[in-house]
């Protein structure tokens, strides 16, 4: 069957073990690694992945709605900060993770509602010729916007495959990202990486070229759009 449509993954939360680096590696096809700084692991997976020919995005952590209910790492970006202490942090996640090409928001329904805050972080990213994969944690997101505004290289997520870790599951939302990928040319999916997710994925992604689907790099993605 000719390839018609183009699946980008991206893995979120990566950065606690390099064992889940090995094993989403080892499925031995494109995937993409957001990686969130300051995790145990974070520059070790982010090396083993540059020797790879795996792409890093950085995970940036932000505020969401149930913040402080909701727990959010220590090094996270949150609407009370000064324009200058996001900054700050953003300056630290580049050096933590120089490798990245993107970044893309982790949690963050409640800071990328947020235009004005939105604009200092997209604009270090545009700085640095960084791209933006907005998650789409809220419908009220400016992620986009901010985005177009700037004429910040951009693009959203379309799917999450593992909101429930099971692998019914995890194979309809799949299903549903190929079926987003060949209406439109093209699809991102985002996932996590627990144990159901890459068992899954290790069965599933292989299978994906002969339906018509190839899996690329995020980058090809986000210059096309």
């Amino acid at each position: 069957m000719p390839v018609n449509a183009e699946l980008a993954i991206i893995i979120d939360d990566m950065g606690n073990s390099l064992q889940e680096a090995h094993s989403l590696a080892s499925i031995g096809v494109p995937v993409t690694f957001a990686i969130i700084p300051g995790l145990r692991h974070d520059r070790e997976v982010a090396h083993y992945a540059a020797g790879q020919g795996i792409e890093i995005m950085i995970h940036m952590p932000m505020q969401s709605k149930e913040y402080p209910q909701r727990r959010l790492e220590a090094n996270g970006l949150l609407l009370e900060q000064s324009d200058e202490e996001l900054r700050s942090r953003m300056f630290d996640y580049l050096s933590t993770l120089p490798q990245a090409v993107g970044a893309n928001n982790h949690m963050g329904s409640g800071f990328t509602e947020n235009p004005d805050k939105m604009r200092v972080v997209l604009k270090i990213l545009k700085d640095k010729g960084l791209f933006f994969v907005d998650s789409i944690t809220t419908p009220k997101t400016t992620g986009l916007k901010v985005a177009a505004e700037l004429k910040l290289a951009a693009a959203r997520r379309d799917v999450f495959l593992d909101n429930e870790q099971k692998e019914e599951y995890i194979r309809g939302q799949l299903e549903q990202a190929v079926a987003r990928a060949r209406k439109n040319g093209h699809a991102i999916a985002i996932c996590h990486p627990h144990p159901a997710t890459i068992s899954t994925l290790a069965k599933t992604l292989p299978e994906l070229q002969a339906k018509g689907v190839k899996l690329v790099k995020i980058t090809r993605l986000v210059t096309k759009q």
